[in-house]
């Protein structure tokens, strides 16, 4: 029994070495996979060309503020090379000392703390290279830059040599500038080549600046020069010489001050060009389009003078000539107003009218003859003379169209009359034969209420008779009489016809409802009651309803059945 135990005490312990043995090799060939792999991150940061970089950019002699950050980036790659690698190094020999003597733990924790000594270093690394390219292609960029930047330079300067004459006094102001940018761009070649391409980048981006400002100039003064030395000086002249020809012509100009506007325009021109000698080109712009529409203005008050006197010269003889002729017109549309009234009823004010027209056209008539010395003696502006002709006109075009309508409508009249009377016979011949047809149809009577509007038909005829007998006769009146005939008429031809059907029909269908006489009580009793009705009370549609509605209950169908035999053979019942 105890050999059994001690033999499970050795079992167990071999096993326990076993598992430490295994836990063992495994970490420590963990810790030198991590180990071989930072020796190979160190191998290549040590391969990247950092030395040689930092050699090119020294061979740039940088000075200034470029050397400043030079010698930054360069004492960092030297405390990396130095102090980093050095700390780097002992790192990774503990790692492996502690690796060897089985402290797999701390070796572990060690290699940790070197990965990330690698990770800090390899940061740095980057950012050295980073820096020392930006400061080898910032001298690069300077130089295509500016090598730009002078072509647009040196032809900006050819260009004003060659002809200084299109920029007007703007010349010497140009030149100087040209003068600032060239030592601008001697201030930037110093700069970038002892040395210093960032402090040379800055005075490029000025140079530059001032180069394209200078160019943006020279495109925009040649034509505002164009403008201030002969464009509005040639137009001034032309509109002062036009307006002292003008005034010895004898022209009257509404404007008083228009002198003083051209004077305006020339002191505004005379601005301009001091402006431009100082190169404000954005003042000279905006002042040039004020000037451009001043001048248009007094332009415009020439020519509007020159087109009025045309107008006026033409007209002056028509429009007397038109005032004459709206007189006489009116004068006879008065005479023959005068004469219809007599006849006529006039409804709607057309002699007020003619006489309103009469004083527009005195009114016109007394204006223009006081224009006309005005004329005359050229104390009046033609612009003034045209507004008066060409108001007068559209008034004179506005009374002979309403005397056309006033004439028109008193025609009407004439002719209204002669078709109401043309009617009225049409109306006293259709009473007639209605009246006729009644009376042949041998009906034992007329409705009450039927013969009551056949009179009121008959009366009205005969008040539409009355009206046109008078003396002095109202054609609204008359027309709206017409128009009550014809309807009473219409309405009239259709109760008679109506009264007849009825009557004619209610005959038809008493003869067919004999034959039930004696067989049906109710046909008898609706006969005797219908015959009251058609023979004692004239009520013929009344009747027509009573037969009709008792032979329908007997025979259905009959009464529509006779119904349409009757309309359908008028001629033969």
């Amino acid at each position: 029994m105890g050999s059994k135990v001690i033999i499970g005490i050795v079992i167990a312990i071999i096993i326990v070495a076993a598992v430490l043995y295994l836990v063992g090799h495994f970490m420590r060939k963990k810790n030198q996979e991590r180990l071989d792999l930072l020796e190979k991150r160190k191998e290549d940061l040590f391969d990247l060309p950092v030395i040689e970089e930092v050699d090119d950019v020294k061979r740039m002699h940088l000075v200034g503020q470029s050397q400043n950050t030079f010698r930054e980036w360069r004492q960092k790659w030297t405390d990396i090379s130095t102090t980093s690698f050095a700390e780097l190094e002992t790192q990774i020999f503990e790692v492996e000392n502690l690796n060897e003597n089985l402290h797999f733990l701390k070796g572990k924790k060690m290699v940790v703390e070197a990965e990330e000594t690698m990770d800090e270093m390899e940061k740095q690394v980057a950012e050295i290279r980073e820096g020392l390219r930006e400061l080898r292609e910032s001298e690069e960029r300077n130089s295509l830059e500016v090598q730009k930047a002078l072509d647009v330079y040196e032809d900006l300067k050819k260009l004003l040599k060659e002809d200084n004459t299109i920029y007007g006094p703007a010349y010497s102001e140009l030149q100087k500038q040209i003068k600032n940018i060239e030592i601008e761009f001697t201030q930037f070649v110093t700069l970038n080549t002892s040395g210093d391409p960032i402090e040379a980048r800055e005075v490029l981006e000025q140079a530059e600046r001032h180069t394209y400002e200078v160019d943006d100039l020279m495109k925009r003064i040649p034509p505002l020069y164009e403008e201030l030395s002969k464009t509005y000086p040639d137009q001034l002249k032309e509109i002062e010489d036009g307006y002292k020809r003008m005034l010895e012509q004898n022209y009257v100009f509404p404007e008083k001050n228009f002198a003083d506007d051209i004077k305006r325009a020339k002191k505004r021109v005379e601005n301009s060009m001091n402006d431009l000698e100082k190169t404000e080109v954005e003042s000279v712009e905006v002042a040039n389009i004020d000037t451009a529409n001043s001048i248009d203005a007094l332009y415009d008050v020439l020519e509007r003078e020159i087109e009025a006197k045309k107008y006026v010269v033409q007209s002056q003889k028509v429009i007397q000539d038109y005032i004459d002729h709206a007189t006489k017109n009116n004068r006879q549309l008065l005479i023959e107003l005068d004469h219809t009234s007599q006849s006529y009823t006039l409804n709607n004010n057309q002699v007020g009218r003619a006489r309103g027209f009469q004083t527009e056209i005195d009114e016109l008539s007394r204006r223009n003859s006081q224009m006309e010395p005005l004329l005359a003696k050229h104390e009046v502006p033609y612009s003034d003379v045209q507004h008066f002709y060409k108001n007068a006109f559209k008034v004179l075009d506005d009374i002979e169209a309403q005397q056309v309508e006033i004439d028109d409508s008193l025609r009407e009249l004439r002719k209204g009359e002669k078709i109401a009377q043309e009617k009225i016979e049409k109306l006293e011949f259709s009473l007639r034969n209605l009246k006729r047809f009644v009376e042949k149809q041998r009906l034992p009577g007329l409705p009450g209420d039927y013969l009551e509007f056949f009179f009121v038909a008959t009366d009205r005829i005969e008040e539409l008779s009355r009206a046109l007998n008078r003396i002095r006769i109202n054609m609204e009146e008359i027309n709206k009489l017409v128009n009550l005939c014809e309807e009473d008429l219409e309405m009239l031809e259709k109760r008679t016809y109506d009264l007849v059907d009825a009557a004619a029909l209610t005959e038809q269908m008493m003869q067919y409802a004999n034959r039930y006489r004696h067989t049906h009580p109710e046909i008898k009793q609706a006969i005797e009651k219908t015959l009251v009705l058609f023979s004692k009370e004239y009520r013929y549609q009344e009747a027509l309803d009573e037969i009709g509605t008792a032979l329908e209950q007997v025979e259905s169908g009959a009464f529509k059945r006779i119904e349409t035999f009757y309309f359908n053979n008028q001629d033969l019942v």
